[in-house]
């Protein structure tokens, strides 16, 4: 056994995190209609610097990659500005910020997108699944099918990555996450279910892990794999995916990406899933892990103290407690993590929670 708690500090790659209480990725649909950054997303973040590593709600990389409503993107220069207010806020409270960058794929509707972008995908299947828009006061909308990619254009949607990668430098991050999960593109590439292809981009098991090893890979190549992290799940069935046998899809994917040298993997537990992420991701991954999925701090104390991981990331404290990391370290009472307004636009239920010092 270690004696690695939350509180312990860490170097993930060239990620310097102060202690290992990781802020998960929180879509909260606060930025503006064209994905701009907004003053409340600047406080937001700001509030949260205590983490020992902030990883940003999903941004997407290109108009095309957009999917849901309100959620930032970094493909203009003034996203690149609007993050760089972010970043200075949280560096200004000696915070350490990821972006994570998603790429919806097929999961999406025309109304939450630009005119002139489309959807795109491996294979022209839709996703049964009804995303929120913001037409007509609010209504949901079937996902529509997508259009295939052509193996010659492949290469340029991962090229949609590597310059959003070179942009999220520009804007100050200290890294990007790549979002291998919850049923976007590079997990419809990975899925049996999503890719049903018969290129080089599918058709075998190689055939489908090479898209996220490449998009991996161009990442790495703009300031070094160090400041690149990935979030996988196996079996998450999110925005509905399957696969037909995911244990060997995904350690075939962390074999292929282990000589890539990335900062970390992330996963989340997924304690009813058909396998056990944690266990799977440490057998095959040789790097760092962040482990995540509802567990308290002490649950996550003990499970670092095991070696099932290496940093845990928190969602739904963060939203109520803003300076977890700090009332963890203090021991602290938590406030309750029921919450109103999670995905509504304005300050209220996101910038309104109180520190415990308050």
């Amino acid at each position: 056994m270690s004696f690695v708690t939350l509180m312990t500090p860490a170097r993930f790659g060239s990620l310097e995190l102060k202690n290992r209480v990781v802020m998960a990725p929180m879509t909260r649909s606060r930025a503006g209609a064209d994905g701009e950054i907004t003053d409340i997303m600047v406080e937001y973040y700001r509030q949260r610097a205590g983490a020992g590593m902030i990883i940003t709600e999903g941004v997407y990389p290109s108009e095309n990659g957009k999917g849901y409503c309100r959620t930032p993107g970094l493909v203009h220069p003034e996203q690149v500005a609007g993050w760089r207010r972010v970043t200075d806020a949280v560096h200004g409270e000696g915070g350490t910020i990821v972006m994570q960058m998603m790429h919806v794929g097929r999961v999406a509707v025309p109304d939450n997108k630009r005119p002139n972008a489309e959807t795109v995908a491996p294979s022209a299947i839709a996703a049964k699944w009804k995303m929120f828009t913001d037409t007509g006061g609010g209504t949901r909308q079937p996902c529509v099918v997508p259009r295939a990619l052509d193996g010659e254009e492949i290469s340029g949607v991962i090229d949609e990555y590597r310059r959003c990668t070179e942009l999220a430098y520009e804007a100050g991050f200290d890294g990007v996450e790549i979002h291998g999960t919850s049923g976007y593109l590079p997990a419809q590439f990975l899925s049996t279910g999503t890719n049903q292809r018969n290129d080089e981009w599918g058709g075998s098991l190689a055939g489908r892990l090479r898209f996220f090893v490449e998009v991996a890979d161009a990442m790495a190549g703009i300031d070094g794999p160090g400041r690149v992290g990935f979030r996988v799940v196996p079996g998450n069935p999110f925005n509905d995916l399957h696969d037909d046998d995911p244990e060997e899809t995904f350690r075939a994917l962390l074999a292929a990406l282990n000589p890539l040298g990335l900062a970390y993997c992330h996963t989340i537990r997924l304690p009813q899933g058909p396998v056990d992420n944690e266990l799977l991701c440490r057998q095959s991954w040789d790097g760092p892990l962040i482990i995540n999925d509802s567990y308290t701090p002490q649950e996550a104390n003990d499970a670092l103290e095991l070696g099932r991981g290496d940093a845990a990331s928190f969602g739904r404290l963060y939203i109520t407690n803003p300076d977890l990391a700090e009332r963890v370290e203090a021991r602290a009472e938590l406030a309750p993590t029921d919450a109103d307004h999670v995905y509504d636009p304005g300050p209220e239920g996101y910038i309104d929670f109180p520190t415990h010092s308050d």
